[in-house]
């Protein structure tokens, strides 16, 4: 005992007069007590030397939500390329990043936590009682703690590394920042599928007249928290396109966007579905009622006109304009 020593003594210090007494103790019994409690210091100061060491993370700037559903395969790999990036750009130790799961209950808790026992910060919010994707965005963005918030999907078909450039644009001065598809320069998987790109050319046309976006539809864009204030009491989170929403109705001032490669989906399954595409509709009439709300009435009888005509021309020609003889 008393030609051992710990480490962390070096660091820690050993504390004054204890090896000292284990040598005058007179009882064999006493030294190994006392010398039990000198290596419990030592393991103690080890652990807080080991901790001292990790991550130490500063004022929480930025939060990056990712509503997730059966995604755990690609939580890992997600966190590590993002904070790959964030690290690039002296982001990393002011960005945080919170799952916002709908009790998938696929190993995503127990990736997380190992993931935070690595060092990386990452929490995880398990939703029992609710679903659909931009609730989980609107709660993730209300628990974050960064003025500057990014929604990206879990399913790494939103670039990473991109999400520095997002916060930057935000840091700029920017209201709204968003990862467009459609930029100067744009790209898109070329295994992507064809009927995938003209369903999203089609909901970006229908959304024209409600924002100068090059790419509404994208699900990948930032928001600070100020301007989401703004809009708090009018958001409704319906359909699968909450950065539209969010975008009319905490009427943005001022936008950015950062062009992205939009690839295929690496895990799980595609959230696309008629019944999302149903949903979008209803969004978008609920948005253009939201909008114009004096024009939507005039629209409303411009569509009926328009359909009776349709009848009338389809009448004309089952028919052959012929009217019944009256004898």
């Amino acid at each position: 005992v008393r030609g051992r020593r710990c480490a962390s003594s070096l660091s820690l210090g050993r504390p004054a007069g204890l090896t000292d007494t284990i040598r005058v103790a007179g009882s064999g019994a006493v030294r190994l007590a006392l010398a039990l409690v000198l290596s419990a210091a030592c393991a103690v100061g080890g652990k807080e030397a080991v901790a001292g060491s990790a991550r130490t993370m500063g004022k929480i700037t930025g939060t990056v939500v990712v509503p997730a559903y059966k995604e755990n395969p690609n939580i890992r790999p997600l966190a590590q390329r993002l904070f790959a990036a964030l690290k690039e750009h002296s982001l990393d130790l002011e960005t945080e990043l919170v799952i916002v799961d709908d009790n998938s209950r696929d190993g995503s808790e127990e990736t997380v936590e190992q993931l935070r026992k690595e060092g990386y910060p990452i929490r995880i919010i398990v939703r029992t009682r609710e679903r659909g994707l931009s609730s989980a965005v609107l709660r993730g963005f209300e628990e974050g703690k960064g003025e500057r918030m990014v929604c990206m999907d879990g399913d790494l078909q939103h670039p990473p590394e991109k999400v520095p450039l997002l916060l930057k644009s935000l840091a700029e001065g920017n209201d709204f920042a968003l990862g467009t598809r459609y930029g100067v320069g744009f790209d898109v998987d070329p295994s992507w599928p064809w009927y995938r790109v003209v369903i999203s050319k089609g909901a970006r046309l229908l959304a024209r007249p409600l924002t100068p976006l090059s790419d509404p539809m994208s699900g990948f864009f930032a928001i600070t928290k100020t301007t989401l204030r703004r809009g708090a009491s009018e958001i409704s989170p319906v359909g699968f396109k909450i950065a539209l929403e969010l975008y009319v109705k905490c009427a943005v001032r001022k936008h950015g966007e950062v062009s992205i490669f939009f690839a295929k989906r690496e895990h799980g399954e595609s959230k696309l579905t008629g019944k999302v595409m149903l949903y979008y509709l209803v969004h978008l009439q609920q948005l253009y009622r939201y909008q114009f709300p004096v024009l939507m009435p005039v629209l409303l009888i411009v569509l009926i006109g328009l359909m009776i005509a349709v009848f009338q021309m389809l009448a004309a020609f089952l028919f052959g304009g012929t009217k019944p003889k009256i004898n």
